[in-house]
């Protein structure tokens, strides 16, 4: 989906959040960056920043950055032009973002699933945790999410850098956290390699 769509230069989480300060809505640094904060110290390099919302919260992406480009990813893969005030369909889950259309690709929200005051993983229904217990903020006031569901969302692909993310910080992670996690990535994947690893069954 990248092909053809411009180049991305990523901003730095500071950035975004100085630019979401208005965001009247939960939202959480996802991906590589929450497991560095997790962490408590950079270990690689990031090729993107990914912001986590709430679907039912994605409009006010609009309205903290009326001046952007916002394209909208449609499954299986085509990425267009996010009209505004479009309420998007629950099938879709990114949100490119960019200053202009001549400008590099910044960074993009992912949108996950709510119910009242509990947030829905995407992955399988039963996996949910209230709204409020899915994130941290880190010492620079960037809220980010909770290294236990970052790796459920990592445990899906598998990368290089998602296998790096899942040693750095497995060792840092309290029996809770484990019990979670192990009971998390059976519920959405069934077998996985990683649960001998994380025990907590």
């Amino acid at each position: 989906m990248t092909a053809d769509l411009g180049p991305w230069d990523p901003a730095l989480p500071e950035a975004v959040r100085d630019l979401l300060a208005g965001v009247d809505a939960p939202w959480w640094v996802a991906g590589g960056y929450a497991i560095e904060y997790a962490v408590g110290t950079p270990f690689r390099e990031h090729g993107d920043v990914d912001i986590l919302m709430l679907h039912r919260d994605h409009l006010e992406a609009q309205r903290a950055l009326p001046d952007w480009e916002l394209w909208a990813a449609d499954p299986p893969g085509t990425l267009r032009p996010w009209a505004p005030g479009e309420v998007l369909p629950a099938a879709v889950h990114d949100i490119w973002c960019r200053p202009a259309a001549d400008s590099p690709w910044r960074f993009q929200f992912m949108l996950d699933e709510s119910e009242g005051p509990e947030w829905v993983s995407r992955h399988h229904p039963r996996i949910r945790r209230p709204i409020t217990d899915i994130g941290r903020v880190n010492a620079d006031g960037i809220p980010y999410l909770r290294p236990e569901i970052q790796l459920l969302y990592k445990a899906k692909g598998r990368r290089p850098k998602d296998e790096q993310d899942f040693e750095k910080v497995l060792p840092l992670l309290d029996t809770e956290q484990r019990q979670w996690l192990h009971e998390a990535i059976t519920t959405a994947y069934g077998d996985h390699p990683w649960l001998e690893r994380i025990g907590g069954d």
